[in-house]
């Protein structure tokens, strides 16, 4: 379920991400920026609390979670609009953005790990979580092993099992790795990560880590059927998977069984949601103000 990292970093594909895409890897104000030491890996993160914020008040906590080769600045262009009623926490995965790499390969799984790790660290009280891409598939397994620290979940764009992709996104996905650094230089990916990282040099090294991971075989729709705490699913309406494929993770859910009546209570047990976000794709969902919207609107 989780996703494909970001298929554009395919050679065949680096020069079609679309504008709006590339100037939303384009880091503006910054938020608190800190290290946590983690699950053996020295992870980055940054809060954004709202500025009218009383110290008084009770803040609710919503951490994003990047797509594979990005970071937390992916979600600059939104960041404002979710930090107006809340605090927002971006992290930076293991070897992406601020966050060096360690001797582990690249698994969503041991993300989700470092992520629950962080939040216990920080002592946060049942925060939120949106995840998308890569960061959707952390942002699935935390909440299906940590119910007890996440209160919602928003898996954004974020695939169930390798083949439920396009075949032509599996084509690209068999030549990602080191080799493909040098096709990628201007792409978004590419500069930002040439920008923050701690080492650099360790760009290849990183594509050959999601390159393993996303050709490897993994099926997790029965972890996306376990979740039991309130999950939003989100897909753009021309994803990297079919709309198909997301419906039927909100099905495993509960989600499309019965008419949800006109008060409601035919929705589906435990809070969950689905959404498909018009006029965007893969690459552009996560920059979405419609996104916005639907995310704040699950929150509540």
């Amino acid at each position: 379920m989780t996703t494909e990292p970001i298929a554009s970093a395919a050679p065949a594909d680096a020069a079609g991400v679309a504008s709006k895409t590339a100037d939303a890897w384009v880091a503006t104000k910054r938020g608190d920026g800190a290290y946590a030491d983690v699950n053996g890996v020295h992870l980055y993160y940054e809060t954004f609390t709202p500025p009218a914020h009383g110290a008084a008040a009770p803040l609710r906590t919503l951490i994003l979670l990047h797509g594979g080769l990005g970071s937390g600045e992916m979600f600059d262009p939104v960041i404002p609009a979710l930090a107006e009623d809340r605090r927002v926490i971006t992290v930076d995965l293991q070897a992406h953005g601020r966050t060096a790499d360690v001797d582990r390969p690249i698994d969503p799984r041991a993300m989700a790990e470092d992520v629950a790790e962080l939040i216990r660290h920080l002592g946060l009280a049942k925060p939120d979580v949106l995840g998308y891409s890569l960061g959707g598939g952390v942002a699935l397994h935390l909440a299906a092993a940590h119910p007890e620290h996440i209160g919602k979940a928003i898996i954004v764009s974020a695939h169930a099992y390798r083949d439920a992709t396009y075949p032509e996104l599996r084509a690209q996905s068999a030549r990602l790795g080191a080799a493909a650094a040098e096709f990628m230089r201007g792409t978004p990916m590419y500069e930002l990560y040439h920008r923050v990282a701690p080492r650099a040099e360790d760009f290849g090294r990183l594509l050959d880590k999601m390159g393993a991971w996303i050709r490897s075989p993994f099926d997790y729709r029965a972890e996306y059927a376990s979740l039991r705490v309130p999950t939003l699913i989100a897909c753009a309406d021309a994803d990297g998977a079919p709309p198909r494929h997301y419906v039927e993770l909100f099905e495993s859910l509960g989600g499309g069984q019965r008419d949800g009546n006109w008060d409601g209570s035919g929705r589906p047990d435990g809070g969950h949601a689905f959404a498909v976000i018009p006029g965007e794709t893969h690459y552009s969902i996560f920059a979405s103000p419609q996104l916005v919207a639907a995310a704040k609107a699950f929150l509540g």
